[in-house]
């Protein structure tokens, strides 16, 4: 695994999770007690009532999990994942307990910093899959990206 610099990659490079984390009841319900306190992700009986049919943990903890499978990801920008917005997030589809999350991303596009020659931003479209390879998050970010640093010129 390497560090790499706004001027290592380009757009179509995919990089791919190492890991998998499994997503169990417990954990649904306890990330949407403290942040997404809804029927449907607290109560098995109110969630098979709910358009999810069933328990279904919040968007909001997929994003954190797929956060933690970018960090643990062939993903590994100079600097960390440094996050400028995002233009796109969706959850096309509930993850339920059991389910066993993996990330995969694609390089879209790459800009140098006009105002910033130090560094630049990458776009990049992040997926997550379940165990079944259905998507169930999708994202295009924008990550700040330092360049690589020039060495000193001699005098």
């Amino acid at each position: 695994m390497s560090i790499l610099y706004l001027d290592d990659f380009t757009p179509g490079q995919r990089f791919a999770g190492r890991t998998r984390i499994r997503i169990e009841d417990d954990r649904v319900k306890a990330f949407a007690s403290e942040f997404d306190p809804q029927p449907f992700h607290l109560d098995e009986r109110a969630a098979g009532a709910s358009i999810f049919r069933g328990l279904a943990a919040s968007g909001w903890h997929t994003a954190a999990v797929t956060m933690r499978l970018l960090v643990d990801s062939d993903f590994q920008p100079a600097g960390g994942i440094v996050g400028a917005g995002f233009d796109e997030l969706r959850w096309p589809q509930p993850v339920r307990p059991g389910d066993e999350l993996r990330v995969e991303c694609e390089v879209l596009e790459v800009r140098p910093s006009k105002s910033r020659p130090e560094q630049g931003l990458i776009k990049v479209r992040t997926n997550t899959l379940n165990q079944e390879i259905a998507v169930v998050q999708t994202s295009v970010g924008n990550l700040v990206v330092p360049r690589r640093p020039t060495s000193p010129q001699p005098i």
